[in-house]
């Protein structure tokens, strides 16, 4: 109990800066980014939009393609880890050459990106 003390109704704990929530910044609501920039489907290699409908779960999601099929979608280890995917987000899918009722999922756009592409006719 050496480490606490108090002074003037405040408790201090020795060796933690008194000035520490002082000299923070304070949260200012910042405009959001813009886009200048939007990945768009490859035609040549196949890709098209997707929306995630179904979590099956072990990286398999079921997606619902533009082209009226749906797929089984698997997340490629590239993105497994970095992207979180939910029900309801826009993808970008590559069909299987071998088997069309699946596909890898290679992109997930943020919401911003979404709008950008509603507001452009590309969704």
């Amino acid at each position: 109990m050496d480490d606490l003390f108090i002074r003037r109704g405040h408790i201090y704990i020795k060796g933690v800066s008194i000035l520490a929530n002082q000299n923070r910044k304070k949260n200012t609501q910042a405009a959001p980014p813009a886009i200048v920039r939007v990945k768009l489907p490859n035609k040549r290699n196949g890709e098209m939009f997707a929306e995630a409908d179904l979590m099956l779960g072990a990286n398999h999601i079921r997606v619902r393609c533009f082209d009226g099929v749906t797929r089984t979608g698997r997340i490629k280890g590239k993105i497994k880890k970095r992207v979180w995917i939910r029900e309801g987000d826009v993808l970008i899918v590559v069909p299987w050459s071998f088997q069309d009722e699946k596909c890898d999922i290679i992109y997930r756009y943020t919401r911003p990106q979404r709008e950008w592409l509603q507001r452009n006719k590309y969704l």
